[in-house]
């Protein structure tokens, strides 16, 4: 794609403009090409040689600098030996006599060769609007500098620095307007401070797009970081020859103060009144974090020594800057320190962490600048702030939960336009347009999420939006170019977007998220501890039981079996392991299977056949009579945990049953219409006794000694019988 030339740009390729590549100077001053040998020969010069030299720009070519008299040849030659690319500053004279000419300028090597010196007469005052600076006192002096230094360094927000800035250049260099403008992690700006003359309409909060300030423009401020318009109305003054003779290339003006500023630029000013401009970098980590911007409105120039406190004081609000920045991120690590503590004595104390998290939310909203949050975690959402209802958060999860892995697993997901890349969720712009959701557990969809709302609902405009006259699309006039229309132009660009979310926001996300992941393991463990010493306690009681207990998951493997169980089984049987299918313990296993696999729906009652070891799988081969009683074990929403099944040893019933039975038989033997006996009132008696004995006993159903009572009761019974026939017979 081509790059338009300087001044050929349109508003639609402005962001390609050659802007380096100028050709021509701001007319206050003049500027040189020198070869960088002993004769320093003149290779170009400005076509404003002649006002400010006596000397026109085509009879410099090829001449020595020596021949403009003076001492500027013997001051630039001082200076060659640690001449580089960054311009460093010389004071001059050229002339002899009584034409003697005063110059303050700077020098330096420029990509492609030679010298560039740049010279701004002094005996003129500099051009239009000159200051100058005052060596010791009042805002431009030493005393003013090193008051402006310690007010910067005691700022502690990044809204006292920049309020204090802005004051500070305003009493120090008088433009009518000193602004400081930052930018968002999309190149977006914003007017985040401002101090201005009482008369002018204030710009504060307003924000432009990324491409008010084309990104060749952003290259050029973090090399060359100050500079000056001192007059918008000026007329370029072109460089003679236009290109360089030693290659026939233009001459790169990056470094070049006096270079000229694209007509574009000169226009936007021009529509806003602007008449003077002087901007400085803040650079950070180097990036463009933002810019000092001061407007006026008749025409004004900084002399080169202010400048230069300009350019000092910006690189001390950019260290400030950082130092700020770097401090409130250190600070999250006390907030989630504290945070975390806040979260432990709740859980200590409430026996759940999750209310306190939202207790404050001032402290978990305020530190990402996030307008809602969301806690999911299980089945339950808790909120802050303005949020989404219930069913939209629901999806928003959803959505959230089903993007792609992450390089880095811990890494929080951000998305500052989620109906842009969701638009199912387009409706959710005015609470959550934006997101950053930290995932705090690996098993379920759990998350910690900040929303913002989109940009346009958070942003104040200072005049009548109305009034703006705004470019109609497929026009491409520059006399439409405003603050007014680029606002317009910003709010298409961020039109269902949110703030971006940055890397310092991203990093203390991240550290909540892993303090609350490290709280749900430690509540957990806690949990855990109780749970497993519960646990051993239930163990322990159904260990002693003496019914034999079998527990089971949902699949119907063993979870445990007690003592007792085991003893049914004998008294050498081995524990089996975890997890064995329990059906294979009984007679027609696939019976028993179906059974454990029913009981989801419906609990069970019935007799199986307790197999022996090592028939298990062997049908019909004998084994021991247990009566069953199985249960489901389900969670609250229904899902199956597994069963327990609790048996009963029906061996001592079924001996008990066959003892009184015979008994029964016994007895009406004895006294029954076949005996052969007497109808008797004593026998009928004894009989009668044994009877109600056999009642008595047989109501005891189930006890082991059931059965060898019956049986001693039964010989009783015969005894007494056979006692009574003696004594009878013996009577008779």
């Amino acid at each position: 794609m081509d790059s338009p030339a300087f001044g050929q740009a349109t508003l639609s390729n402005c962001e390609r403009e050659m802007i380096h590549l100028a050709g021509s100077v701001q007319p206050h001053g003049v500027l040189l090409l020198l070869q960088a040998d002993a004769s320093l020969a003149v290779l170009q010069a400005s076509a404003n040689a002649d006002e400010w030299l006596g000397v026109a720009a085509p009879a410099l070519r090829g001449q020595p600098l020596s021949q403009l008299g003076g001492n500027v040849q013997a001051q630039l030659q001082q200076l060659l030996p640690t001449l580089a690319d960054e311009p460093l500053p010389l004071a001059c004279h050229t002339g002899q006599g009584l034409g003697l000419r005063y110059f303050e300028g700077t020098a330096h090597r420029p990509p492609g060769g030679g010298v560039v010196l740049e010279l701004e007469p002094l005996d003129r005052g500099s051009g239009p609007g000159a200051i100058a600076l005052n060596p010791a006192h009042g805002p431009q002096g030493t005393h003013g500098i090193a008051a402006a230094v310690q007010r910067f360094s005691a700022a502690g927000s990044l809204n006292g620095l920049c309020d204090a800035v802005v004051q500070v250049l305003r009493d120090m260099t008088g433009y009518d307007r000193v602004m400081v403008y930052r930018f968002d992690p999309a190149g977006h700006g914003e007017i985040f401070a401002e101090a201005r003359a009482p008369e002018l309409e204030p710009l504060l909060g307003h924000h432009y797009p990324a491409t008010d300030i084309p990104q060749r423009a952003r290259e050029l401020y973090l090399r060359n970081r100050v500079r000056v318009l001192a007059d918008v109305h000026y007329v370029p003054s072109p460089l003679v020859p236009a290109l360089r003779p030693d290659s026939g290339e233009p001459l790169d003006m990056s470094m070049c103060h006096l270079r000229s500023m694209s007509p574009l630029h000169l226009q936007y000013l021009k529509n806003m009144g602007v008449t003077g401009t002087l901007v400085a970098a803040l650079v950070r980590d180097g990036r463009l974090w933002g810019l000092i911007a001061a407007h006026h409105y008749r025409p004004r120039h900084l002399r080169l020594g202010l400048r230069q406190v300009v350019e000092l004081l910006a690189e001390v609000v950019s260290t400030r800057i950082a130092a700020i920045e770097n401090y409130a991120h250190a600070q999250v690590a006390m907030m989630v320190q504290r945070l975390e503590q806040r979260l432990i004595e709740a859980t200590s104390t409430e026996g759940d962490w999750r209310q306190a998290l939202f207790r404050h939310p001032h402290t978990l909203l305020q530190p990402l600048e996030a307008t809602g949050a969301a806690l999911f975690h299980g089945d339950d959402i808790l909120s802050t702030g303005d949020v989404p209802s219930t069913p939209e958060l629901r999806a928003l999860c959803a959505w959230v939960h089903a993007q792609p892995a992450r390089p880095d697993p811990g890494a929080p997901f951000t998305c500052h336009a989620v109906g842009q890349a969701h638009p199912p969720l387009a409706g959710l712009a005015p609470t959550a347009c934006g997101v950053l959701a930290v995932r705090l557990s690996e098993l379920r969809p759990d998350y910690l999420m900040w929303f913002r709302k989109e940009q346009l609902l958070t942003v104040k405009w200072a005049g009548n939006p109305d009034k703006a006259a705004l470019l109609q699309e497929g026009q491409d006039d520059p006399l439409q170019l405003s603050p007014r229309r680029s606002f317009a132009t910003w709010s298409e660009i961020v039109r269902g977007t949110a703030r971006q979310w940055t890397l310092a926001e991203r990093t203390m996300a991240r550290a909540i998220g892993t303090a609350l992941v490290d709280i749900i393991v430690q509540v957990n463990a806690v949990r855990l501890l109780i749970a497993e010493h519960q646990l051993a306690q239930i163990r322990q009681t159904v260990n002693a039981a003496q019914e034999p207990v079998l527990m089971t998951d949902a699949r119907g493997g063993l979870i445990f079996a007690n003592h007792a169980f085991l003893t049914l089984r004998g008294a050498s049987v081995p524990t089996p392991a975890a997890g064995t299918p329990v059906a294979q313990f009984f007679d027609h296993a696939p019976r028993v299977q179906e059974v454990l696999d029913s009981l989801a729906r419906v609990p069970w009652r019935g007799e199986w056949v307790v197999l022996s070891p090592g028939t298990e799988g062997s049908e019909g081969s004998g084994g021991t009579p247990v009566a069953v009683r199985a249960e489901a074990v389900p969670t609250r929403d229904g899902e199956l945990l597994g069963c327990i099944v609790v048996l009963d040893d029906l061996r001592a019933r079924r001996q008990t049953a066959l003892a009184r039975q015979r008994l029964e038989t016994s007895l009406m033997l004895a006294g029954g219409p076949g005996s052969g006996r007497r109808s008797d009132e004593v026998l009928g008696a004894i009989l009668s006794n044994a009877s109600l004995a056999a009642m008595d006993i047989a109501d005891a159903l189930g006890s082991p000694s059931v059965a060898p009572l019956l049986q001693e009761l039964e010989a009783s019974a015969q005894r007494a019988t056979a006692l009574y026939e003696r004594f009878r017979n013996f009577a008779g």
